[in-house]
């Protein structure tokens, strides 16, 4: 299998063992990996409010997206990671500014913790020409 790794300046950094995303040729799928509320310049987390980590999340999405040669609306799925599930209509309002109908099929988990004290990371799928 023929695979691309996808990095961009405009995206937190990796902070472990993984890429931000990669692109296999043969299907022109790209596996984004999950994105937390990091700016990417300071690589420090956004703590303003959930609606703000949520809003840096889809920022950094589209970052690693424009990175690979597509953009939000080349998401085919989404999963997004909560510590508080109470906070899936925020979730709901923020996608509504950044993605049109057809929205991308999606899940969301409540987990007990994320990366870095987050209260948000959402991982994606996304085909493109």
């Amino acid at each position: 299998m023929s695979k691309t790794i996808v990095h961009t300046d405009n995206a937190p950094a990796a902070i472990g063992t993984y890429s931000q995303a990669v692109t296999t040729q043969s299907s022109k799928t790209t596996y984004l990996s999950g994105q937390i509320p990091l700016l990417p310049k300071s690589m420090t987390l956004v703590t303003d409010s959930f609606a703000a980590q949520a809003h840096q999340v889809f920022k950094n999405l589209a970052a690693v997206a424009q990175a690979a040669g597509g953009n939000l609306g080349c998401l085919v799925k989404l999963t997004i990671y909560l510590t508080d599930l109470s906070e899936f209509q925020t979730v709901n309002e923020v996608m509504a500014e950044y993605f049109e109908a057809p929205y991308p099929a999606r899940a969301a988990i409540q987990v007990s913790a994320l990366p870095k004290g987050a209260n948000i990371e959402v991982d994606a799928i996304m085909i493109h020409e």
